[in-house]
């Protein structure tokens, strides 16, 4: 996996829509689809830790666009805040993260893999096939039938709403209850960006790493 992510990595530099990269991505995307490694995130007490930590600083150090929890591994688009590194935010949800569903579940060592992937956005279209592809992750599984239906993914929230319900709770990531799916507004991710074209806009996927 960190073999081909970094592969996939130096290929966009010059080939994004390359042969080679779109044949990367499509094998990525069916490691991760396949249930490879621990799913410790189906467990709705860690899956609800890790969204919870999501939501933690959305605002304060960068702002959360879209996000989906899977078993094996989690998709966030964000966009960043000047002055907050994304090594330094990824390495603050990562930390915390282990720590807390080590705790929970009992166990020691190393829950995250060390490596994550990252893709920039390049434009409305890039974008919106991101929120996409983040949002189809359930149904491409055979987890659920509408994105909608899985709970840990912004597609089930209405972070959307002019109230901002949703987006700013979690402060105690650690005790947040899991939440059942609702029916939500219809999820508007241009709503919770600040300018479509912005080019810190960045989509990550991190995997949990092997048992």
């Amino acid at each position: 996996m960190a073999r081909w992510k970094a592969e996939l990595h130096w290929i966009e530099q010059t080939k994004l829509d390359s042969k080679e990269a779109i044949e990367l991505r499509k094998r990525i995307e069916k490691y991760e689809d396949n249930g490879h490694g621990a799913c410790y995130l189906r467990d709705d007490r860690i899956a609800a830790l890790v969204e919870q930590a999501l939501k933690h600083f959305d605002g304060e150090r960068y702002h959360l666009v879209a996000w989906c929890v899977m078993p094996n591994h989690v998709h966030v688009l964000i966009q960043q805040i000047e002055g907050h590194p994304l090594s330094k935010v990824i390495q603050s949800w990562k930390s915390f993260t282990a720590h807390e569903a080590n705790k929970i579940l009992g166990r020691s060592g190393d829950f995250w893999m060390p490596d994550y992937f990252d893709r920039f956005i390049r434009d409305e279209k890039h974008f919106d096939a991101v929120v996409e592809y983040i949002h189809q992750n359930p149904i491409k599984a055979g987890l659920v039938s509408a994105p909608e239906e899985w709970p840990w993914s912004s597609a089930a929230k209405d972070v959307g709403g002019a109230s901002g319900a949703d987006t700013h709770s979690g402060r105690d990531a650690a005790n947040a209850p899991g939440k059942a799916p609702g029916s939500a507004p219809a999820f508007d991710a241009q709503k919770r960006g600040q300018d479509i074209r912005d080019p810190s806009r960045v989509h990550l996927s991190q995997h949990v790493g092997h048992r």
